[in-house]
C-alpha cells in the first residue's frame, strides 16, 4: 500500500457513528454508579458489591473504548475494538501475574513490573493489530489505548475487590475512594503507556499491511516502561522525600519513633509530593503522546507529497 492510498483509507468515512456517545455514557454510568451507592448504603445489601466494583472500574476504560470507536478509520471494526478491550484486558492481567508470581519486593520491583506489563500488552497489540489496514501512528495510538484500558478496567476491578473485602466484613468507603482514584487517573496509566507503544510500533510500518521492525520500537518500549515504574512507584518516592524534608521526622527517626503530630505532617506533605509526581509523569506521557503522533503525521503527510499520482 502507498502512502497516497493510506491518505485516501484514512479519509473514508466509517461506519461508526459519531454521536459522542463517549461522554454520553461516561455521565449516565457515573449516575448510576451514585444510585448504586445510595441503594446499598440505605440497604445494606451486600449482593450490590459486584456491581459497584463492575461499574466503578469499568466504567472509564469502557469509555475510552467508545471514544477510539468514533475516531477510527480503515480496517478496524467495532468488534475488534471490543474485543480488544475485553480478551485483551483479561489475557493481560494473566499474563501479567504469571509472569509477576516470583517477583520479590526489592529496589528493582517497579522497573521489572514495568517492563513485564507493557511487554504483556504489546504482544496482545500486535495481535489485534495483525490485519488491520492502514497501519498508521493514530490507527495504533486506538488500539493500543482500547487494550490498555481493558487492562486497566480488570486490574482495577482486583483493586477494589481487595479494598472492600476486610476482617471486619465488606469496607464500603474503602472500596469507593480506590474506584474512584483509578477511575480518575485511568486515562493516564495503561491506557496513554500503551497508545504510546501503539503509535510507534504501528507508525513504523508507514501505512503498509505488515509491521516493520525499527529500533524506535525497543527505545519507546523502555521509556515507556519507565514511565510506568516512575507512576507506580510515585507513592513510596513521594513519602521518602517527605520525610526527607521534613527535619523533625528525620530527628525522632534517629530516635526511634515519629511523633503523631509529625506523623500528619509527613502524611499530608506525602500527599502533595504524590499527587506533583503523578502530574509530572502524567503530562510527560501525554507530551511523548503528541510529539510521536506529530512526528508521524508529518512523515506520512510528506510521503504523499514525494509519491506520484498516478
Amino acid at each position: 500500500m502507498t502512502a497516497a492510498e493510506t491518505l485516501n483509507v484514512e479519509s473514508r468515512d466509517h461506519p461508526h457513528h459519531h454521536h459522542g456517545w463517549w461522554w454520553k455514557t461516561l455521565i449516565a454510568g457515573f449516575a448510576l454508579w451514585i444510585v448504586t451507592i445510595v441503594v446499598t448504603a440505605v440497604t445494606g445489601n451486600s449482593n450490590l458489591v459486584p456491581t459497584l466494583i463492575l461499574l466503578g472500574s469499568f466504567l472509564v476504560p469502557f469509555c475510552v473504548v467508545l471514544f477510539a470507536i468514533e475516531r477510527v478509520t480503515g480496517s478496524i471494526s467495532t468488534l475488534q475494538l471490543i474485543l480488544a478491550f475485553f480478551v485483551g484486558g483479561i489475557f493481560g492481567v494473566l499474563g501479567a501475574s504469571l509472569l509477576e508470581a516470583d517477583l520479590h519486593q526489592s529496589f528493582w520491583i517497579y522497573g521489572l513490573v514495568g517492563l513485564i506489563e507493557e511487554f504483556v500488552k504489546v504482544v496482545l497489540l500486535v495481535i489485534f493489530g495483525w490485519r488491520t489496514v492502514p497501519k498508521t501512528a493514530k490507527q495504533g495510538a486506538l488500539l493500543g489505548a482500547t487494550i490498555g484500558a481493558g487492562f486497566a478496567a480488570f486490574e482495577s476491578a482486583g483493586y477494589a475487590f481487595n479494598a472492600a473485602i476486610t476482617s471486619r466484613g465488606i469496607d464500603l468507603v474503602s472500596l469507593l475512594q480506590t474506584e474512584l482514584v483509578r477511575a480518575i487517573l485511568a486515562p493516564v496509566g495503561h491506557v496513554l503507556w500503551t497508545a504510546i507503544l501503539g503509535a510507534v510500533i504501528f507508525g513504523s510500518a508507514r501505512g503498509r499491511r505488515r509491521f516493520r521492525w525499527s529500533w524506535w520500537i525497543l527505545l519507546t518500549y523502555a521509556c515507556v516502561s519507565l514511565l510506568h515504574a516512575a507512576w507506580d512507584s510515585a507513592g513510596d518516592v513521594a513519602s521518602f522525600f517527605a520525610v526527607l524534608l521534613n527535619g523533625d521526622a528525620v530527628q525522632q527517626l534517629q530516635n526511634g519513633s515519629l511523633q503523631q503530630s509529625t506523623v500528619n505532617q509527613v502524611e499530608a506533605l506525602a500527599t502533595i509530593l504524590y499527587v506533583v509526581a503523578l502530574a509530572i509523569v502524567a503530562a510527560a506521557g501525554i507530551l511523548t503522546l503528541w510529539l510521536v503522533l506529530r512526528h508521524y503525521r508529518r512523515a506520512e503527510a510528506a510521503a504523499v507529497v514525494e509519491t506520484p499520482v498516478g
